[in-house]
């Protein structure tokens, strides 16, 4: 995605992907438990974990985020370091991207929208799962391409 040269701000590109490998299978489980009626009620609960750890992601910072501590604590260390480092900025906009799509999914199956929560997980698990296999990180994207608009300004150290 983004580079940076600052060695201080920036991020092991394997963290944010370890982190949507994990997304991925919590949204697949979250997927199959709203889709069965019996189950419904723990698809919800775990969804709005889901939309917890983005609300980490996005509002702390991408480098608060839960999964980057275990993939510092137990990945990281077992790893040859990464090629370049990368702008924290996208990653974290991609939580919040993350947070709107799944907060909006559980408000409107809270509030009686049939098959809301499977389908906002799904769309959420979609692009999990392009970042976490592909590593393409739709909302890094979206953020670069709305900095090109400027929409947003990019910040010092950013290539």
């Amino acid at each position: 995605m983004t580079t940076t040269t600052d060695t201080d701000r920036g991020i092991d590109p394997r963290s944010p992907r370890f982190g949507a490998a994990i997304t991925t299978v919590l949204l697949a489980l979250t997927i199959v438990l709203t889709l069965i009626p019996a189950t419904w009620v723990a698809g919800i609960v775990l969804l709005a974990v889901i939309v917890a750890l983005f609300a980490v992601g996005g509002i702390a910072g991408i480098r608060r985020h839960p999964y980057g501590a275990l993939f510092r604590r137990f990945v990281r260390p077992r790893l040859a370091p990464p090629a370049e480092l990368e702008a924290p900025e996208p990653p974290t906009f991609a939580q919040q991207v993350g947070l709107f799509v799944t907060a909006v999914a559980l408000l409107l199956a809270l509030l009686g929208v049939p098959y809301a929560a499977p389908i906002g997980a799904a769309v959420a698990l979609i692009a999990a799962f392009l970042n976490a296999v592909f590593d393409v990180c739709i909302g890094c994207l979206l953020y670069v391409w709305l900095v090109r608009a400027g929409v947003f300004r990019p910040r010092r150290g950013i290539a």
